[in-house]
């Protein structure tokens, strides 16, 4: 394993992604002689590409799209979260040269909503339901953080009920059940929590269309897009006195596990990692 820490991240197309300049800032920021790299890898090298992990003495890689289920059956041990969702986002090559897979998605989704409004997760969003528009992989990744994190109804809403179906099983505890897309607003009734894991109301693409009027005011808003910052969702919630919560930090507080492995630090999440980001995306 090389001297200098080495890892990245793979994926086709890579050149968007923010991952250099977020862990490039750590390494800056806590001193450490090491690198963070984008890799362009084409679906059919991913096989190659992993096995040069352990040639080159990387340390590991994030996955990014389209790899993070492929990558599954080609990694040597998958943990029960990664299992869960379906997906890998995160590798880590282990002493023994092996190469350990997890899904951190979870994590940062709670973890951005719990830096956000922290009395609210403590408080487990008063005991109330969760509502998660959406059915792809970000949704199964908050059913799963969710659940985990103890709250009692999780109602998936999707405009193809199917899929939202599918994702029932992944509730544990919770009372997880699938709502179609035309009760999207009906679902909103006695929320503590919503999260919009849909592209809707990102830049280039339409505007999540959902009443607020059954939404309680003090549940929780959370959309998972950044680009823009504040979406039409967040700031219809911030206009009726919701408290609200962007989705940079679900990029920012799930880099933390990779880069810890890699590095040895458990990084920070604050304000400056934030504008750094911010500025790294609006260059690209």
């Amino acid at each position: 394993m090389s001297a200098v820490p080495k890892a990245g991240v793979m994926g086709w197309p890579v050149k968007h992604s923010l991952s250099p300049a977020l862990h490039g800032h750590w390494l800056k920021r806590y001193g450490i002689d090491g690198t963070y790299e984008a890799w362009p890898v084409r679906p059919e090298e991913l096989p190659d590409a992993l096995r040069r992990l352990r040639d080159e003495g990387c340390r590991g890689t994030n996955l990014t799209v389209p790899h993070k289920e492929t990558a599954m059956a080609l990694v040597d041990a998958v943990d029960e979260t990664a299992r869960r969702i379906g997906a890998v986002n995160t590798l880590v090559l282990r002493d023994d040269g092996t190469l350990a897979a997890t899904n951190t998605d979870a994590y940062g989704l709670v973890e951005n909503i719990r830096a956000a409004a922290p009395d609210a997760v403590s408080g487990n969003f008063g005991g109330r339901a969760a509502v998660i528009l959406g059915a792809g992989g970000a949704a199964r990744a908050a059913v799963v953080g969710l659940a985990d994190l103890g709250v009692r109804e999780i109602r998936i809403v999707n405009r193809t009920l199917e899929r939202a179906q599918a994702l029932t099983g992944l509730g544990g505890d919770s009372d997880t059940h699938a709502v179609d897309w035309d009760e999207r607003a009906t679902a909103l009734s006695d929320a503590g929590l919503l999260v919009n894991t849909t592209t809707l109301g990102m830049d280039g693409q339409p505007t999540l269309d959902i009443g607020l009027s059954e939404l309680p005011g003090d549940a929780v808003v959370n959309d998972i897009v950044y680009a823009p910052l504040e979406t039409p969702l967040l700031a219809a919630a911030r206009a009726r006195g919701n408290p609200v919560v962007d989705g940079l930090g679900m990029l920012l507080h799930q880099a933390r596990a990779g880069f810890r492995a890699w590095f040895g630090v458990d990084p920070q999440v604050d304000d400056e990692l934030r504008a750094a980001v911010l500025a790294a995306r609006d260059q690209a």
